[in-house]
């Protein structure tokens, strides 16, 4: 009987708007033949992720590419670990002859250290490795503080005194994903200064284990051979990276996460002017820190994609609406403490809908 090698899985996170799918859709672009199944872990109730990188087909046809896309449902993987992914899993393994390679997104609020260990189990770990944890931050993002909750509150703390950073929830999540990271990422370095990259890469450097590289970055495009291949089994050393969630489960019930809410609102279609502005103010107003979804346009053909990172969004026509589909907009926003109702109402009022 053939022995299989281990089937090799890279975990790929990044706080929100990073670029993730991106870098993935990116990868399976220059995939040079591999077979490669991806898991999406997505944060809302969209599946928004799954649909884009179900469009890089590759040249398969439509039933291949959906067979090669696991979502799995909204949530952090590490809420969802147990109940949904050692099942997608499962299956994979049972196809590893089949598959070179794993990718998995995870939602931009997810720990990535828990699904890491998830692959110290026995029926994952005789069949699979962790390749490396790829971390890709958002660099502009980060040079703006805009990880926090109140990016201009907290920003201006953090200069008068450093050791204010971390009474941010979303200062510890990002500091998190950077701990376990084999390999950074940061992307969108062409949208920034010089002087503010290397601000971002001496901030992001703090966070991580001395022998961690960090590179960066354009529209995540890297090599496929500087991200793949790296074999830094990171199941095995994960239980030695500090996280600052380490604690929060022990003796707890409760999960950090809840204290983010995403909410999807749908909507007729809407003049885009009109909307990105309205949802620019939403943003302002509310502290919302992600938006994404897509929008109908009046007498447009095609869908308008929309992501947007606190008050930068981010836009185009993706494809064609079918001739069956609904033309509505749908949107997902990710937040604190949102009132689903009140945001809805706005929306709808701002657009005269």
């Amino acid at each position: 009987m053939k022995t299989l090698a281990k089937l090799p899985v890279t975990i790929v996170t990044g706080f929100l708007g990073s670029g993730k799918t991106t870098l993935l859709r990116h990868m399976l672009d220059n995939a040079q033949g591999r077979r490669i199944a991806v898991i999406v872990n997505e944060f809302g109730e969209l599946g928004i992720d799954g649909e884009i990188l179900k469009q890089c087909s590759i040249g398969c046809t439509e039933e291949e590419a959906n067979g090669r896309v696991y979502e799995l449902a909204n949530g952090c993987l590490c809420c969802t670990v147990q109940e949904e992914f050692f099942p997608v899993m499962r299956e994979l393994v049972s196809r590893r002859g089949d598959l070179d390679h794993i990718l998995i997104e995870t939602s931009g609020l997810a720990l990535p250290k828990p699904l890491v260990q998830a692959f110290q189990w026995p029926e994952i770990r005789s069949a699979c490795t962790v390749d490396a944890v790829i971390t890709v931050v958002d660099s502009p993002a980060v040079a703006a503080g805009t990880f926090a909750a109140f990016p201009d509150q907290v920003d201006a703390q953090r200069k008068l005194d450093p050791n204010l950073d971390h009474e941010s929830p979303l200062h510890e999540l990002f500091a998190d994903q950077l701990a376990s990271a084999d390999l950074v990422i940061l992307n969108k370095a062409d949208l920034i200064s010089p002087e503010d990259l290397a601000r971002v890469r001496l901030e992001v450097a703090e966070e991580l284990p001395p022998a961690v590289k960090i590179i960066e970055a354009s529209s995540g495009r890297v090599p496929l051979d500087v991200l793949i291949g790296l074999g830094a089994g990171s199941e095995e050393h994960i239980d030695g990276r500090h996280s600052h969630h380490d604690h929060h489960h022990e003796g707890e019930d409760d999960h950090d996460h809840d204290a983010f809410d995403s909410i999807s609102i749908d909507l007729p279609q809407a003049d885009e002017a009109l909307l990105l502005d309205a949802l620019n103010q939403l943003v302002v107003q509310h502290g919302i820190l992600r938006v994404k979804g897509f929008a109908a346009i009046p007498n447009k053909p095609m869908r308008l994609l929309i992501q947007g990172v606190g008050t930068r969004f981010d836009k185009h026509f993706d494809r064609a609406w079918g001739a069956d589909e609904a033309r509505i907009t749908r949107l997902v926003l990710i937040g604190q403490e949102l009132d689903a109702a009140g945001l809805e109402a706005q929306l709808r009022a701002a657009l005269s809908v």
